[in-house]
């Protein structure tokens, strides 16, 4: 068995790739988790996720809007996935999101 660390760049573009796709397809089929959830336990959200996408875009030249980054994310268009899927936080999700964040600092 090989170590991770021998893959040539293009083998492991390849796999993180196929992880992120997967990632995405996991996301999707679990609409029921809101993105204030994501930010309690990972400190990330679809959000996140979509501007880092605009991001990597942007370095390599892409001409990507944020419109279209988001889209990948959520797997349509952003406003479709609020009217479909957002739910309003609750007391509790917004205190943990709270406490989250004082106690990072």
């Amino acid at each position: 068995m090989s170590d991770h660390k021998d893959l040539n760049i293009a083998d492991q573009n390849r796999l993180d790739a196929a992880a992120f796709r997967r990632f995405l397809d996991h996301l999707a089929m679990n609409t029921d988790v809101q993105n204030i959830d994501l930010m309690i336990l990972a400190d990330f959200c679809r959000n996140c996720l979509s501007k880092w996408y605009k991001a990597a875009a942007d370095d390599a030249g892409l001409d990507v809007s944020m419109d279209e980054a988001r889209e990948r994310i959520y797997g349509m268009p952003y406003n479709e996935w609020k009217k479909r899927y957002h739910k309003e936080a609750t007391a509790e999700q917004l205190a943990a999101f709270e406490a989250r964040r004082e106690s990072k600092g």
